[in-house]
């Protein structure tokens, strides 16, 4: 069932630096493009990071009952090093480096890419398009901005015309803040700007020096598309020539979202995007994660433990779970202590979603003030999520009605509710948990073998009680407690969890 006309979402528009009322291109329907890797390494966390926010805002989406058409590139070419106009390209440079045909390093990595992402449960995208792919449309789109003279030829590669599109209306430098004037007066020094007619302007098309393995034809040169063009086509291609939300790393407002506004504006007389949205960086024991300082981590340690910052390994679900717990637009920083927090908490949650999906509901005397308050829980929920996929404070929410179910357990005390607010509490928690926040039981500490012993001395210990032994009684459940096993007494018989 819909849920769309009762939650009325708000999202922070970093083009607008405020939240704005979500207002859909097409009513019930949701387009939404996430810059994609460029693969010529190994995914790593910070990416991670921000692809998995936008999993979360596509899960909400879908819970709420939007169609939704989710849209993450592969750039498979033109992304040069240091994000810059000259130079190797990465994947180019990756190939020559291991003496691999570059589309070899593309296949890896992209294999690489998607093993990550499935093993942290994310959705795929409803399409994955390659920049290798969509050439021909690349090509379209630069000769609609060189017939617009928003674009000029220059030995062989082709530039877009800042100052020109400014002249004419477009407000270059919105969406990151950047003062144009102090970018025009740039150093023409720096390689690659003798071709230019302004510092500011970006390639839509380069061409290939002799030494440049990765090399198409066009009109202008033997040569290859501009990293920033490559995104600005896809969208269009997939989602129109204005769709709802864009969404990438706060590293990628400038140049590169910057410059596919210019170009889409450009190219089709209206702003490309409704809703730009940026997720914000990891950094790790406090500091900024960098290679160079062998301040990094790999998802793979991550689950390996493999690494001496870290105490222990830890499952991708708990992982996913410790980045729900910060805000997409806030600097999370990892750290072993921090991780480990966060796995006792989710192996709260999650004995709580067990229990909630078990519970055989049969009514009983009606507690009006315990309905009302789950409902409140309930609609709390909601609001959060509505204020920009506010996950923390959902997350909150979510433990309040932690408390309230494992009350309600103990007591065996679920047919207080009404039968319509006890199938409200278990569609919005155990919705949230599974359907929005993605997350699964993680069983990677436990086995049939471990239930089975734990299970038998739990019936030893009933088999003491009955024969009135209390002393064994006792001490199998110390015992139990003693080594993270909690046993919970109730009328159906005795549970446990395992902290």
């Amino acid at each position: 069932m819909s849920k769309i006309k009762d939650n009325q979402i708000y999202i922070y528009n970093s083009l607008k630096g405020e939240k704005e009322k979500f207002v859909p291109v097409s009513k019930n329907h949701v387009g939404i493009y996430v810059c994609g890797p460029t693969v010529y390494s190994n995914v790593h966390l910070g990416n991670c990071r921000t692809f998995l926010s936008f999993d979360m805002v596509v899960r909400y989406f879908k819970f709420l009952g939007y169609k939704v058409r989710y849209v993450r590139n592969i750039t498979d070419a033109g992304h040069l090093e240091n994000d810059a106009e000259v130079g190797e390209d990465k994947i180019a440079k990756k190939a020559r480096l291991e003496q691999l045909e570059p589309m070899e390093i593309v296949q890896r990595y992209t294999v690489d890419f998607h093993n990550v992402m499935n093993s942290f449960n994310a959705l795929p995208p409803s399409i994955e398009p390659t920049a290798t792919g969509h050439l021909i449309e690349q090509i379209e789109m630069i000769q609609e901005s060189l017939a617009k003279g928003l674009a000029y030829e220059s030995n062989g590669s082709v530039y877009f015309d800042v100052k020109k599109y400014m002249e004419e209306g477009g407000d270059y430098g919105a969406l990151s803040g950047r003062d144009v004037d102090e970018l025009m007066s740039g150093s023409r020094d720096l390689e690659g700007q003798e071709e230019k007619k302004n510092p500011t302007d970006f390639a839509l098309w380069k061409k290939a020096s002799p030494a440049h393995i990765m090399r198409w034809n066009s009109p202008w040169s033997v040569g290859f598309p501009g990293w920033h063009l490559e995104c600005s086509v896809m969208g269009t291609k997939y989602l129109g020539k204005q769709f709802d939300i864009h969404g990438g790393g706060m590293d990628l407002k400038f140049p590169h979202h910057e410059c596919e506004i210019a170009q889409g504006k450009a190219a089709n007389n209206v702003d490309p995007v409704n809703y730009w949205m940026h997720g914000n960086m990891l950094t790790l024991n406090g500091k900024r994660m960098s290679k160079s300082t062998g301040n990094t981590l790999l998802p793979e340690e991550l689950f390996s433990g493999k690494n001496t910052l870290l105490e222990k390994a830890f499952s991708t679900t708990v992982v996913r779970f410790f980045m729900l717990q910060a805000h997409y637009r806030s600097v999370l920083d990892f750290s072993s202590e921090a991780l480990t927090a966060s796995e006792k908490g989710f192996k709260k949650l999650m004995t709580a979603f067990d229990i909630l999906e078990k519970v055989d509901y049969k009514p009983t005397s009606l507690n009006k003030e315990e309905n009302v308050l789950i409902k409140d829980l309930c609609a709390a929920c909601y609001a959060e999520m509505n204020d920009d996929f506010n996950t923390p404070k959902t997350i909150a929410k979510l433990f309040d009605m932690v408390a309230k179910i494992n009350t309600y357990n103990e007591k065996q005390s679920f047919g207080q509710l009404e039968e319509s607010t006890f199938k409200l509490l278990k569609e919005t928690f155990c919705g949230m948990i599974s359907d929005v926040f993605g997350l699964v039981a993680d069983n990677s500490g436990s086995n049939d073998t471990l239930d089975k012993s734990i299970q038998l001395l739990i019936d030893m210990r009933a088999n003491a009680k009955k024969e009135r032994n209390f002393a064994l009684s006792d001490e199998i459940r110390d015992k139990l407690i003693a080594i993270g096993v909690q046993l919970k007494d109730g009328k159906e018989g005795t549970t446990y969890s395992v902290e």
